[in-house]
């Protein structure tokens, strides 16, 4: 029996979790979680990474000294600058920082929507590495190395720089047909190629751990550091239990991801109008799918409302009629942090609704949007792929809402596979594990994350009729 540690760090809270794979058995245990709190300073929102670095080497310690290997993912885009002598030269700004505002916009008119997605396939988003590089170029021009989150915890605990080919994917630097960084377009933009590490593909051993770190874990010394999908949803994805090709995804936390595995990049004008993104998976393949804003709505609103309980909120949001009030989970005044039920609110009013007058009706008009967030999704992975989808497997943190798995079931007109919770850590060691010969192939991990997780099915029982009259309302149809 091999034990594996994985680091998973999301955009609100991060873990080290320990895994002991063989023969029928995956099992997880939770050994450290800390909360990820930005801060904000002068103005603007960082990360505290040196406080989640600590939090790692705490929870490494506490994962003990008989491990196989150690992997980190976490969520994409951000990164820290390094100088020649590889000293951070700053704390990562966080993805909704404003100091991006209008930078996508300049940079399409300048180079145009077409090269972009035709070298990268990735949807316009704001905060995507490529604007933000662009944002902060005075500090970009003084800078050695740039290492994406986890590239950057690999580095200070094994000393050794790269770059993660699935988190590389999402910087809108990537090309994404050659699986390289694109010359031409850094060229273009202005960004020193010398930035832009040698790439490292999933499973590939980074190096042992640094006699420093080892000293203050008590871990061995020569453990190694293996680079996982760390994209934290490309570990989910490789965690989906199917059992064939015909499925959609959707992994549900802060963000909703969610679409199709194909083994190559959809590169369509239609796709490029749809914003669909072409990022690398496990095994060369391709994660073809779009963000929807996700469970952010309703943290936002849960931190608004000073936390309630939220099992009871969702038992009161079911006795809601639905529909009464729905909203487009993508409007960009829903990405920054802040008054999120005076927001939907605002947005309900603007679109000629009654705004939700409770609680629970917010949270209500919450879950039948993000609902239709996921049947639009959904429907247009398969229509711009060509895939036909049989089911919808919804893993991550959201699969244990059992309201929203049953509406996205009956939204989608599919049924939901609801599980693995830990699918992002399930995909992290099993990465590590098929490195060290535990497991041999892609297929084998899914069933054995079938075999041994969790797993609920929701059957459809939607009025079809009233999901596109809703989709209709708020631009979703």
């Amino acid at each position: 029996m091999n034990a594996f540690a994985a680091v998973d760090l999301g955009a609100s809270s991060g873990r080290v979790m320990s895994a002991r794979v063989g023969e029928g058995v995956l099992e997880l245990t939770e050994v450290r979680r800390f909360t990820n709190r930005p801060v904000r300073a002068a103005g603007t929102l960082y990360w505290d990474i040196l406080g989640l670095y600590g939090n790692v080497l705490d929870g490494l310690k506490a994962a003990g000294p008989h491990l196989t290997s150690v992997g980190i993912d976490s969520w994409a885009v951000d990164y820290g600058l390094l100088d020649r002598s590889g000293v951070l030269l700053g704390n990562p700004v966080h993805y909704r920082d404003a100091r991006t505002d209008g930078v996508m916009e300049r940079v399409r008119a300048e180079l145009g929507d077409d090269h972009l997605y035709d070298v990268a396939g990735l949807q316009f988003l704001p905060f995507n590495t490529i604007y933000q590089l662009l944002a902060a170029r005075a500090d970009v021009d003084g800078a050695q190395t740039l290492l994406l989150i986890p590239d950057l915890l690999a580095y200070w605990l094994t000393g050794r720089i790269g770059a993660e080919l699935t988190n590389a994917s999402t910087t809108g630097l990537l090309d994404v047909r050659t699986r390289t960084w694109s010359a031409a377009l850094l060229d273009r933009l202005g960004l020193p190629e010398r930035l832009f590490p040698e790439l490292r593909e999933p499973g590939e051993v980074i190096g042992p751990l640094r006699p420093d770190v080892a000293a203050e874990t008590g871990l061995p010394g020569d453990l190694p550091v293996t680079a996982v999908a760390s994209h934290d949803t490309a570990s989910a994805v490789a965690a989906v239990p199917a059992r064939d090709e015909r499925f959609a995804y959707v992994s549900c936390g802060t963000w909703s991801l969610v679409g199709v595995e194909l083994p190559g990049p959809v590169l369509s004008e239609a796709g490029r109008k749809a914003n669909f993104t072409n990022e690398v998976g496990v095994d060369g393949t391709i994660r073809y799918l779009r963000n929807v804003m996700g469970l952010w709505l309703l943290q936002e609103s849960m931190r608004a409302w000073g936390d309630p309980d939220l099992p009871a909120l969702l038992e009161a949001a079911a006795e809601v009629p639905p529909f009464q009030a729905v909203v487009n989970p993508d409007a960009p005044e829903f990405l920054p942090p802040g008054d999120m039920p005076a927001r939907i609110a605002d947005h309900c009013r603007a679109t000629g609704q009654r705004p939700p007058a409770t609680q629970a009706e917010t949270v209500r008009c919450i879950m039948d949007s993000l609902a239709l967030g996921h049947r639009a999704a959904v429907r247009q992975a398969m229509e711009l792929s060509g895939r036909q989808v049989d089911v919808v497997h919804l893993v991550g943190g959201g699969s244990r809402n059992a309201l929203l798995c049953q509406l996205t079931a009956d939204a989608c007109g599919l049924p939901v596979v609801a599980g693995p919770v830990e699918a992002t850590t399930l995909g992290n060691v099993l990465v590590q594990a098929r490195a060290f010969g535990v497991v041999k192939d892609l297929a084998e991990m899914r069933e054995l994350v079938a075999a041994t997780q969790p797993l609920r099915r929701y059957e459809p029982a939607g009025d079809e009729h009233a999901w596109a009259a809703a989709a209709s309302r708020v631009g979703l149809a």
